[in-house]
C-alpha cells in the first residue's frame, strides 16, 4: 500500500511520545462558536443547500446492491432517492417521484426490481430512469415523453462506497473532491474487495454536527465510556494529519502500554492503534486491525434539531478469511452487538442531552479546545464551504 504523509509506525511512535509525555497533537488556536450554529432553521438550510447540494458524500458501500436491478431508497437532505444497480454494473440514483402526479415511487427500504411502477396510476419506470408506461395512454393525450424519466442525481462508485451530491444540477468528482492524498489513502484500503456485514440507520433528535462532532472526539473517552471504550482505547492522545478538507489520526488502544517504559524497536504497533478518517463532509471511516466501521451523519430535510446516523461494519468476506462460516458470522455478530450497545447506552442519551441544551435562550458561546484538532477541521471545512455563494 502506497505511504501518504508520514509513515504509519512513525505515527504510531508518536502517539505513543504523546503518552510517555502526557501531551498530543494540537490545532494552532482555540475556536469560538455559537449555540444557533445547531438550531437555526435557517443555518441547516444553508448547510442543505450549500454542503450536502454541492459535494460528494456517501450513501452506501456497494456490496449493498451487488446485483442488476438492486436498490434502497433514502431520505437525503434535500431530495427523497432510490439508488439503484444497473445493468451494466454501474449505479444511479434517482429522486423518489413519479414525474405524472407526484406521487412516491418506491416505498420500501430496500428490494430488488426490473422496473419502478407508481401506485397510483401505474406508470412505470425503467431501472436506467426513463419513462416505461404511460397506462391508457390512448386516452391521456400527447406528451413528449423524452423528457419525462426520473429526475438523475450526480452518482459515482469510488473505493467500494456510492457517493451522491444531492442536487440534480450539480457535478461529481470523487477524486477531485478526496484530493489526491486522501485519495490515495483511501484507495490503499481496497474497500471494494469488502462486504458491509451489516448497516442500520438511527433517526435521532440531535443536530448533524452534534453528532458528527461525538465521533471525531478523543478528549471524552475516559470520561463518557468509563466501563466500555475507555477500558480499551486512550483519552486525548492524537497524532493528527490535516490533509485540508480531510483529515486522519491515531488513537492508541491501551495494548500499548507495555512500550511506555520499553523501547519497541522496530517492531510493528499496528495492532495496537485505531486509525480514524474524517471525509468532508460527513464520514468518519475507522480503521481497525481487522476491519472498518464506516459512520456517517446526514442532517433532517427541514428540522435542524434532528438528523440520520448510519453506522456499518465493512469486514473481509469470509472466503478471504480463515474461518469457518459459522465462525465469521458470530465474530461480526458479536462486534456489531457490541457497537450498537455503547451507542444506544452511551452515545445517543449524551447527545440527546447535549441538544436539549442548545436551545437556552441564554446558553452563551461555547469553545473548542486545541486538543479537539478533528473537531476543529470539520468546524473549519463546514465553514467554508458555506461562505461560498
Amino acid at each position: 500500500m502506497t505511504e501518504v504523509g508520514a509513515p504509519r509506525e512513525e505515527r504510531i511512535r508518536r502517539a505513543l511520545d504523546h503518552l510517555r509525555n502526557d501531551t498530543t497533537d494540537e490545532f494552532d488556536h482555540i475556536t469560538w462558536f455559537q449555540p444557533e450554529e445547531f438550531t437555526d432553521p435557517a443555518v441547516a438550510k444553508r448547510e442543505r443547500d450549500l454542503i450536502f447540494g454541492r459535494v460528494p458524500s456517501i450513501v452506501a458501500h456497494g456490496s449493498e446492491i451487488p446485483r442488476a436491478g438492486d436498490f434502497f431508497t433514502l431520505q437525503m437532505p434535500r431530495n427523497n432517492i432510490i439508488v439503484v444497480r444497473q445493468r451494466d454494473g454501474g449505479v444511479k440514483t434517482f429522486v423518489n417521484l413519479c414525474r405524472h402526479r407526484g406521487a412516491l415511487l418506491e416505498k420500501e427500504e430496500k428490494g430488488r426490481c426490473r422496473l419502478f411502477s407508481c401506485p397510483y396510476h401505474r406508470w412505470s419506470y425503467d431501472t436506467d430512469g426513463s419513462l416505461r408506461t404511460i397506462t391508457r395512454d390512448n386516452t391521456f393525450g400527447e406528451t413528449d415523453t423524452t423528457n419525462m424519466g426520473l429526475v438523475e442525481l450526480p452518482t459515482e462508485e469510488r473505493h467500494g462506497f456510492i457517493w451522491v451530491v444531492d442536487d440534480a444540477d450539480a457535478e461529481i468528482d470523487v477524486a477531485g473532491w478526496l484530493g489526491e492524498e486522501m485519495d490515495t489513502i483511501v484507495a490503499g484500503y481496497d474497500l471494494g474487495s469488502k462486504i458491509a456485514f451489516q448497516s442500520e440507520g438511527f433517526d435521532e433528535p440531535v443536530n448533524w454536527k452534534i453528532m458528527q462532532d461525538a465521533f471525531l472526539d478523543g478528549y471524552h473517552i475516559q470520561y463518557a465510556h468509563p466501563n466500555t471504550a475507555a477500558k480499551h482505547i486512550h483519552t486525548n492522545v492524537l497524532a493528527f494529519e490535516d490533509f485540508g478538507r480531510h483529515c486522519r489520526f491515531i488513537a492508541p488502544r491501551k495494548s500499548i502500554d507495555r512500550w511506555i517504559e520499553e523501547d519497541p524497536g522496530d517492531r510493528s504497533l499496528a495492532k495496537d492503534i485505531t486509525e480514524t478518517h474524517f471525509l468532508l463532509p460527513n464520514s468518519t471511516l475507522l480503521r481497525q486491525p481487522d476491519h472498518f466501521q464506516l459512520l456517517t451523519f446526514r442532517p433532517h430535510p427541514t428540522d435542524p434539531q434532528r438528523c440520520r446516523m448510519e453506522m456499518r461494519l465493512i469486514v473481509p468476506p469470509v472466503a478471504e478469511t480463515e474461518m469457518t462460516e459459522e465462525r465469521w458470522n458470530r465474530l461480526w455478530t458479536k462486534n456489531w452487538e457490541i457497537l450498537l450497545a455503547v451507542l444506544h447506552a452511551e452515545d445517543f442519551p449524551l447527545l440527546r442531552d447535549s441538544q436539549h441544551g442548545m436551545t437556552s435562550a441564554n446558553a452563551g458561546r461555547m469553545v473548542l479546545g486545541q486538543n479537539e484538532v478533528a473537531n476543529q477541521v470539520f468546524r473549519r471545512e463546514t465553514q467554508k464551504l458555506l461562505a461560498t455563494n
